[in-house]
């Protein structure tokens, strides 16, 4: 049997999407725990590298991260993986005005997770990106900066979506699939 994976969050939201974007035939089981880890500067993948490092160091097994960017075009990128902390002060009708002075509102939303086996082997990372526009600030608070992200094709944000839908077209759920795909190529 193989070893369950520590998923590092103290996000419930984020572990009840990343266990319904995997569903129930995942090969391995996730567990949830939440870690201090140091919040690091640098470039998206950078920082998911050494955070998965220090979260397999801590875990003593394998582990499972994901770091969050939303990249505002008109601002080459930013707030980028710093949005908690943009989120945080501005709140999302403060993210919305960021962008008041720019034609472009276009954005990415990037998720980037970084899986390690153990604390000596090198993480191996999973990106997804959905674009999209930002917008004023529509639907539930529930979850982050969902409610001023909609997706290209969409007239709806990331928090009016069904969650079943967001939870096939989002950021995320490209990550995911490709760490599913990563996974299910292993079993053979």
């Amino acid at each position: 049997m193989s070893k369950s994976i520590t998923f590092v969050t103290g996000n419930a939201k984020k572990l009840e999407e990343l266990v319904a974007i995997l569903g129930p035939n995942f090969p391995r089981t996730i567990v949830s725990k939440k870690v201090d880890l140091p919040e690091l500067q640098g470039e998206i993948e950078e920082i998911a590298i050494k955070k998965c490092k220090e979260a397999a160091r801590q875990v003593e097994g394998p582990v499972l991260i994901e770091d969050t960017s939303l990249c505002f075009n008109a601002l080459e990128g930013l707030p980028g993986p710093y949005i908690k902390w943009f989120l945080e002060k501005l709140q999302p009708e403060g993210l919305h005005r960021l962008l008041s002075g720019w034609e472009d509102k276009s954005a990415r939303a990037i998720c980037t997770f970084a899986y390690c086996e153990s604390s000596t082997a090198e993480p191996q990372i999973f990106q997804g990106i959905t674009e999209g526009d930002i917008v004023e600030p529509r639907g539930p608070r529930d979850f982050g900066w969902d409610p001023v992200f909609q997706p290209k094709g969409y007239e709806l944000t990331y928090a009016q979506l069904p969650k079943p839908q967001k939870n096939q077209i989002s950021h995320r759920y490209r990550a995911l699939d490709l760490l599913r795909k990563y996974f299910e190529s292993q079993q053979c």
